[in-house]
């Protein structure tokens, strides 16, 4: 039963048991040929250190059959996997797109805006990544990540100190 896999492999990826997730994930994208949690199954191969297959996964993957929810999170992963091979101004570079507009309030905005953020801050950009960050707070209506005190602390570290 697909979906009784699919709770089991979910449970597994929250618990950090990325070799059992994937192992689950994957038997349900066997089962029902659907990519809807490709994001989790690369994100589990990032997590086990193989980035390089996160890649592949986000490459092969029909984007066009996916919710704009999966191919977000896909391409933060992807983006992730990047920056573990040491390609940081890729990382960059792959997420951005229409999506990246400051203004935009979709349901995935407050995650996309961090994980720019966070490249940003990878990629040795810090000014940038403060108003990215400072952008993911303003999105963030739920309160999910911690936006807004990145950014403080990104702020403060590039203030001189008065010693």
């Amino acid at each position: 039963m697909p979906i009784v896999r699919e709770a089991l492999g979910l449970v597994a990826y929250h618990a950090g048991n990325w070799s059992e997730a994937l192992s689950e994930l994957r038997a349900v994208r066997r089962m029902t040929r659907s990519d809807d949690h490709i994001a989790i199954i690369a994100d589990a191969e990032r997590a086990l250190g193989r980035p390089e297959r996160a890649l592949d996964l986000a490459k092969e993957a029909d984007k066009t059959s996916l919710s704009k929810a999966v191919q977000v999170e896909l391409a933060i992963v992807a983006a992730g996997a990047r920056r573990d091979l040491g390609q940081l101004d890729a990382a960059v570079v792959s997420l951005q797109g229409d999506d990246l507009k400051a203004g935009k309030r979709d349901p995935w905005s407050a995650r996309l805006f961090y994980a720019y953020a966070d490249n940003l801050v990878a990629a040795g950009r810090q000014d940038e990544a403060v108003q990215w960050f400072l952008n993911a707070a303003d999105a963030d209506a739920d309160d999910e990540t911690d936006a807004a005190e990145r950014a403080a602390e990104l702020a403060n570290a590039e203030k001189p100190t008065d010693e």
